[in-house]
């Protein structure tokens, strides 16, 4: 009669799970090489003069009530060399940007009635990729945070005024340097002429004196 034991022993031998702490020693290639890429946030050129937790919301005219636009980091960018000064915030998991614009001269904040943790201001923002008037409320932990954004706030307005007179006055400056050029011009023009224009009256004259002087033969 013949023993079974050999087949028990070799079903045994395929059925025994491989150790999990077996090292082959095989070396596996990547099958995708991933490469670094550079990733631009579009504020490489401003400096962050201002940096806050908070909630943002937007009015809705439409359903006339208050919208979440999203919880993240409130931002006040000031570009390093034009000097303008930008309100940015983000949401904190998607990085989606849910208020984006610029803080002018003629914008003020003033404080949510009944809440001393929230402000509203209105602004043209341009979040979504097109500019909207916006009415914007936004919330933050504490009492002192809210009055730190609001200070901030009206002091980058009114640097923006000085901003805006600057202009004004280069604009102004540029129009008289222009205006003094031109006059400039008009006045050598004038100086080139009129050598040419009374030496042709001279010539004038003289002809017609030669054509009224008297016949000697008469």
């Amino acid at each position: 009669m013949a023993s079974t034991e050999p087949e028990h022993q070799h079903r045994e031998d395929e059925e025994a799970p491989a150790g999990d702490d077996e090292d082959t020693g095989a070396q596996v290639a990547p099958i995708v090489k991933l490469e670094e890429v550079a990733v631009s946030t579009g504020e490489e050129d401003e400096d962050a003069i201002l940096d806050l937790k908070s909630k943002l919301y937007r009015f809705d005219k439409d359903g006339n009530q208050w919208k979440e636009r999203g919880a993240g980091t409130v931002k006040f960018l000031k570009h390093k060399e034009s000097g303008k000064v930008r309100l940015v915030m983000r949401q904190s998991k998607t990085l989606k940007i849910c208020a984006n614009h610029l803080v002018l001269p003629a914008m003020s904040v003033q404080e949510h009635a009944g809440n001393e943790k929230s402000c509203v201001w209105h602004a043209t923002d341009f979040a979504d990729g097109e500019l909207k008037d916006e009415l914007f409320c936004i919330r933050f932990a504490s009492v002192e945070n809210c009055k730190t954004f609001m200070e901030m706030f009206q002091e980058v307005a009114e640097s923006q005024k000085g901003n805006e007179e600057n202009k004004d006055a280069t604009a102004t400056a540029d129009a008289l340097d222009k205006l003094s050029v031109e006059e400039k011009k008009t006045e050598e023009k004038a100086v080139e002429e009129s050598p040419t224009a009374a030496k042709e009256e001279e010539t004038k004259t003289s002809e017609d004196k030669k054509e009224e002087k008297p016949d000697p033969s008469t």
